[in-house]
Order: structure tokens, then C-alpha cells, then sequence
């Protein structure tokens, strides 16, 4: 846990919303800001607590208003939320109706046969878990994390529905549900009074699954997304741009996600590649990726995560540069689309 620190009470910058961009999320009158923060790393048991701090901070005074965790973020599971609640207590409770805090549930949480998946006894007690974590008495977001194939998608969208009229939830939100499970989700939603507020799937320069139909789907149905993993776990940096760097996630073989298998040297060609457009572009390589995943209409927000303040300062600086030309897009399409 975080101990109190003898410092005055936290004061967010007063300019914070000159600084970002905020864009309403699909058909709903929520908006978001472009950039979003995500807690999955960095934020648990094992990180530095003042470095979270830190984070969160620089991030509210930049004008980044949501904070994205799920009961699983760590390590270890739940720790993330507990960080988090621990600066909210401290900094963040008299900013409360200025935030937008979400978690989510469906992957592995706790031993036995409640403790993953889609069953109203999972989301309903993992919500109650999550809120009891992070100390607040509602998320403005909660999401179903991932889709259950043994669970019926009506008992998960009733769940959803139970959420929000009992008060643990302002809004409801999917991730990674494939195209015709999303418009199911919505139908069901829809007829239960409280509609898809949002989607939250994996995209990137390299992983454009969402363009085969979602992308449809969700414009189609008026449903927002936030998009996570902009960057490919770093990938999209210039840290690979010479190889594998000692102490990168690639060179971790416990990193499941993300190990040197997925780092090819053709990889690090096209990586090259689409460095020179962004430096041509004025931006880093990673700003440029953040950029590009906001070009596509069906995206409202970028999940960006971090491991210093530093680098939520330059992700916020792709805000600048938000215009591609037919041509850059062609250039990138030439050089990421074929995988």
C-alpha cells in the first residue's frame, strides 16, 4: 500500500483541458478523451507505488480523464486496482465526477469454477471484488473482458444489464468479442434498456483484426471504442530498431504476450520503414502509431500505457500531428499491412 506522504493535497493543473482532445463515443453523449490510460502494467504489487503516483498525475494534468484497470492487472491479480485506490483516496476523490474509471472481468481471478468467464455469479462478484479494491462506489465503465464460450451471451449481457441497474456501473463495455458476437451483445443490450457503450479491442499498425468487420459493426450500431496496445507491447517504438535490446519484454521469455519470436528481422525491417515516414512526419515512431490508430472513425480513444511520466508527455504530443495523407497511408499499408 501507499503510505501518506506529508505533501499538500493534490492540485491538478488548471489548464489539463486545453491539452487534450475529447471525442464522443459512438452514439452515446459520453465523451472521452483521445488518449486514455491504461493500468495494466506498472501499476501492481511489484512496481513502484510513487512512480504510479507519478503517473497518474502527470496524466490528469494532461487531461487524460480515464483510467482503465481490470480485476486481474497486477501482479499480483487485483493489485493494480489496489494502487489505484490507494491514490485515489489520496489525490483524486475531489475530482471524482471528472474521471472515468472502468474494470472488467472474464479471465482468471480467483481457484474453482466461479472464479473466470461469463456467469452473472463471476461478473457480479468480481465487480463487487473490484469496487472494494479501488475504494469507489461505482465504475463509470465496466466491461465483460473477454467472451465465454461456455456461457450463454445472454447470461453475460444480463449480468452487464444487473450491473448498471443496481448501481455498480454507469456504462457496460465488451473486449474482444468478434464481429457477429459484438452486434449479438448489442441486440441484447438494446432490449434489456442498456446499450453497448463501448468496445474494447487490440489494435495496431501490425494487428488490424478489427478492420474485418467490427470496425463495420460498430459504426453500423453506434457503439465507441477504445483501442488497446497501440504500440504492439513496444514493438512499435524505437527500442527494436537495431534488434533485441538485453532488457526489453522481447528477451523475457515469461512475457507470454510478447517474446523474441515475435521480434524477426523482417520485423524489425518494416519497423524501420515506417520509422523514416514518422520521422518525415516530425514525430517519433511511436507517436505515429498512436496517431494512426486514431485515424480510423470507429475509434474513439487510444489505450495508452506507460512506465514513466515521460512517456505519457510524448504520447500526449502525438496529438499534434493527427493528419495522414493518402500517401503516408499508402506508404504505411505497404510496409505494416502484410503480415
Amino acid at each position: 500500500m501507499i503510505t501518506h506522504e506529508p505533501n499538500p493535497l493534490y492540485a491538478a493543473n488548471p489548464e489539463r483541458y486545453k491539452t487534450m482532445q475529447y471525442q464522443r463515443c459512438g452514439r452515446s453523449g459520453l465523451k472521452l478523451p483521445k488518449l486514455s490510460l491504461g493500468l495494466w502494467q506498472n501499476f501492481g504489487a511489484v512496481d513502484s507505488q510513487s512512480n504510479a503516483r507519478h503517473m497518474l498525475r502527470r496524466a490528469f494534468d494532461l487531461g487524460i480523464t480515464h483510467f482503465d484497470l481490470a480485476n486481474n492487472y497486477g501482479p499480483h491479480y487485483g493489485s493494480a486496482e489496489q494502487t489505484f485506490g490507494a491514490i485515489y483516496a489520496q489525490d483524486f476523490a475531489h475530482y471524482r465526477d471528472e474521471l472515468i474509471i472502468s474494470s472488467k472481468a472474464g479471465y482468471d481471478m480467483w481457484p474453482g469454477p466461479y472464479g473466470k468467464g461469463g456467469s452473472r455469479k463471476y461478473l457480479v462478484s468480481s465487480c463487487d471484488q473490484s469496487l472494494k479494491r479501488t475504494g469507489l462506489d461505482y465504475f463509470d465503465i465496466f466491461y465483460h473482458h473477454c467472451m465465454d464460450a461456455e456461457t450463454p451471451i445472454e447470461e453475460s449481457m444480463q449480468a452487464l444489464d444487473y450491473i448498471v441497474r443496481s448501481g455498480r456501473a454507469l456504462y457496460v463495455g465488451i473486449s474482444s468479442y468478434q464481429p457477429a458476437q459484438t452486434r449479438e451483445a448489442v441486440r441484447i443490450l438494446r432490449d434489456l434498456g442498456t446499450p453497448l457503450l463501448i468496445h474494447q479491442p487490440r489494435y495496431n499498425l501490425f494487428d488490424r483484426w478489427i478492420e474485418k468487420g467490427l470496425t463495420d459493426v460498430l459504426l453500423d450500431e453506434g457503439v465507441g471504442s477504445i483501442v488497446f496496445s497501440p504500440l504492439a507491447q513496444g514493438v512499435l517504438t524505437n527500442k527494436y530498431l537495431q534488434g533485441i535490446p538485453a532488457d526489453s519484454r522481447a528477451a523475457r521469455p515469461e512475457l507470454i504476450y510478447l517474446n523474441n519470436k515475435d521480434i524477426t528481422p523482417e520485423k524489425i525491417e518494416k519497423v524501420n520503414a515506417l520509422n523514416r515516414i514518422a520521422e518525415q512526419r516530425g514525430q517519433s515512431l511511436a507517436q505515429m502509431a498512436i496517431a494512426w490508430t486514431l485515424h480510423n472513425p470507429a475509434v474513439t480513444s487510444c489505450l495508452i500505457g506507460a512506465s514513466r511520466a515521460s512517456q505519457i508527455d510524448d504520447s500526449v504530443a502525438a496529438l499534434n500531428n493527427l493528419h495522414f495523407s493518402t500517401e503516408e497511408l499508402a506508404q504505411i499499408d505497404a510496409i505494416a499491412a502484410s503480415q
